[in-house]
């Protein structure tokens, strides 16, 4: 199906192509300053720590669903190997083959093209199987840190999981808004618990996957108008699956990447993290997460930690 003509109206609203120049690669990041990052810091009140990444494990999030994109085949190469000889120190090492995006991941702005392009205009051919992504590689992504905000559209509508296949609309962001006691800023990461992610903690990966709730085609202008600079949520596919308009896939995909050059994670674990929240009646906290830099990568994992 080719994009219809509602999805080229929001493109031309949300579209970040030129706004940093055009030799830009990391889109909405620029957004991120050094009194943003200090803001961030200033949030930091007790030091508690939350994780939000999911175990890398062989028996991960991954079903299939995606050709290629495997669950980490983790491999010992060496076992108590005595290298310098008998009754020396021994060490043991291993190895993993993984797809980038297998676990809790940023997607990089090279991880979506549309009508042979990606973010700023440049060609869909920049990324090749040899060279990899030419442009707007995941390592110029660089040290992510900044005041994320958690935007619990699940506790704001008084449940514990949104309902299979429900689109995430921005009034649904207004309410977790209102519940987190703050306003979404410039240069914000909006952490988005839908908590289909209880699904996958509870052994059911297949219904984790498919159906699922995750962000309408109408909320990227929402975080547009906000300036956010990456956004995140506890989901496989990121955006609600399957699609609003039949036949449309991955739409919001590329509104966030392509038009805004705005990075997006999935499969954060967000449970322990709402929790802590509630109780301390704060939404709001430093977040680390930056990936990987693996040079010319479509995205990387990422272990990222709410600082409270």
């Amino acid at each position: 199906m080719a994009l219809p003509a509602e999805f080229h109206e929001i493109a031309k609203r949300v579209n970040n192509w030129g706004r940093w120049g055009a030799a830009d690669e990391i889109g909405t990041l620029n957004l991120i300053t050094e009194a943003v990052v200090r803001e961030a810091a200033a949030t930091v009140r007790t030091g508690r720590r939350v994780p939000l990444a999911v175990p890398l494990r062989q028996d991960g999030v991954q079903t299939g669903m995606i050709p290629g994109r495997i669950n980490p085949l983790h491999t010992m190469v060496a076992v108590n190997f005595e290298m310098f000889g008998p009754d020396t120190v021994a060490t043991s090492d291993d190895a993993v083959t993984m797809g980038l995006q297998a676990g809790t991941h940023w997607d990089g702005l090279a991880h979506v093209s549309h009508s042979g392009r990606i973010y700023n205009g440049r060609p869909a051919e920049s990324i090749t199987s040899h060279e990899r992504a030419a442009f707007s590689g995941i390592e110029k992504a660089g040290p992510l840190v900044s005041r994320g905000v958690l935007l619990d559209v699940a506790r704001a509508r008084g449940t514990e999981r949104l309902p299979e296949g429900h689109a995430v609309t921005p009034e649904d962001l207004d309410a977790a808004e209102e519940l987190a006691g703050t306003t979404v800023r410039s240069g914000d990461i909006a952490l988005v618990r839908t908590g289909q992610i209880q699904r996958y903690l509870a052994g059911e990966k297949e219904a984790y996957a498919f159906p699922s709730p995750g962000l309408s085609l109408r909320t990227p202008e929402w975080f547009h108008a906000r300036d956010v600079a990456a956004v995140a949520n506890d989901t496989l596919t990121f955006e609600v699956f399957p699609p609003e308009i039949e036949d449309l896939w991955m739409p919001v995909h590329a509104l966030d990447l392509v038009e805004m050059g705005m990075l997006q994670g999935q499969n954060w674990n967000l449970e322990e993290l709402s929790g802590v929240c509630a109780e301390e009646g704060r939404y709001a906290f430093l977040l680390s997460a930056p990936p990987e830099p693996f040079v010319g990568g479509t995205g990387s994992p990422v272990a990222p930690v709410a600082i409270l």
